[in-house]
């Protein structure tokens, strides 16, 4: 019978992941990078665009979270289902902090908007509020539907590889000690 490990353990080689891996692998790191790119993508449409044009602030809204639930996405599919019960959140809360604080600072050169008009630091703790409620929900919803549709996928996949087997295995619970 083969042996399942070396006998000697310097035979292991340890795979260090590209630097763009491990720096998608860091819920703080991309969720400040999302806060950040979010706010000044969202400051350059409002002060270049027609805000009277519907369409276009409709397009830009859309275009806006697709890239917060894109760097979501691709953060949290370097990880298991499990982790992403913890990394969802550390993800979004980095991600409202960064953009609480580009908001902030966008201000002071009356570069921030509210609606259509100028934003004034009187403004920032209900800008503030609102981003953490409507990201925090955007990204914990669509973390839970991923997951959703994670499972699913793996699920079908277990059955058409006909390895039903497996997947007693998987979510049967079996007696301890057996």
């Amino acid at each position: 019978m083969a042996p399942f490990f070396p006998q000697v353990t310097g035979t292991f080689r340890l795979e260090e992941p590209p630097a763009l891996r491990r720096f998608t692998m860091a819920p703080i790191a991309m969720g400040l990078l999302t806060g950040v790119i979010v706010r000044l993508y969202r400051t350059l449409t409002l002060s270049v665009g027609p805000n009277d044009s519907m369409l276009y602030v409709g397009a830009a809204f859309v275009l806006g979270q697709m890239i917060v639930l894109g760097m979501v996405t691709l953060h949290l599919g370097n990880f298991t289902l499990r982790r992403w019960l913890y990394l969802a959140p550390v993800f979004a809360l980095s991600e409202v902090a960064a953009e609480c604080l580009v908001s902030l600072a966008l201000m002071a050169p009356g570069l921030e908007y509210l609606g259509s008009r100028h934003a004034a630091f009187s403004d920032w703790p209900g800008i503030a509020l609102s981003i953490f409620l409507w990201r925090m929900i955007a990204i914990l919803v669509f973390a839970v539907i991923l997951a959703g549709v994670v499972q699913l996928v793996r699920f079908q996949l277990v059955k058409r590889g006909h390895r039903e087997h497996t997947l007693d295995a998987v979510t049967h619970e079996h007696p301890a000690g057996k």
